[in-house]
Formats: structure tokens, sequence, C-alpha cells
């Protein structure tokens, strides 16, 4: 791998935020500055904290930090999604097929945590 662009994990957690920057331009202008900025934020945070571990993998506590912090807005962005479906913002396939890709990242994000020799 020559950057963290060739990441499958990377690759999946940019799907995931376009597909939600796609599905949040329909919520409400009520939820501008709350719900909308939120899981924007929390799904784009999954992508650069893995691209700031990759560069720093020489230093492997650093790189897991950066992958944790990964996780965690990973699971963020779960919840965030499940107040837009009980919001009635997407519908229950459409919430599907988001939370099917973030646990799909979620799962290689935990494989890279567990693993980080194979990405140093």
């Amino acid at each position: 791998m020559s950057t963290y662009k060739d990441l499958i994990c990377y690759k999946k957690a940019y799907e995931l935020a376009m597909k939600i920057f796609h599905f949040s331009k329909t919520f409400p202008p009520e939820e501008k500055y709350s719900l909308t900025d939120q899981i924007r934020r929390s799904s784009r945070s999954v992508c650069t904290n893995i691209a700031e571990a990759y560069r720093r993998r020489r230093y492997k506590d650093y790189f897991i930090s950066k992958l944790n912090d990964s996780e965690t807005e990973n699971t963020e962005t779960e919840v965030w999604l499940d107040f837009a479906l009980d919001c009635n913002y997407l519908s229950k396939a459409d919430h599907e097929q988001l939370i099917a890709i973030n646990t799909e990242v979620g799962k290689l994000l935990w494989y890279m945590i567990q693993n980080p020799e194979k990405f140093m």
C-alpha cells in the first residue's frame, strides 16, 4: 500500500461519508446545525482519523490511538443514523444500507486495531 487511500477501510468509510452527505441534503432545514451537521462531521472524522493514523503508522501506539478515535466516530455515526431513521428522515431500506456499510467499516477498523503490524 502506498497511501491511506488504498486501504479498504478508508474507501468504505469515504463511501459512507459521501452517501450520508447526499442523504442528509434532504433533511429538514431545522436540522442544519444539529443532526445534519453532526452526522456529516462524525462520518467524515472516521476518514480523517484513518488518514492520520496511516501517516503516523511507524508509531504503533499513535496508530492504534487514531484508529480508536476513528472507531469511536464510526459508532457516533451509527447513533446519528438511528436518529435519522426514527425522525423519518431516512427510509428503513436506506438506513439498513448505511448501517451495513457502517458496520463493515467498524469491523475493518477493529481488524486494523488488533493487527497493527500488518499496516506498519
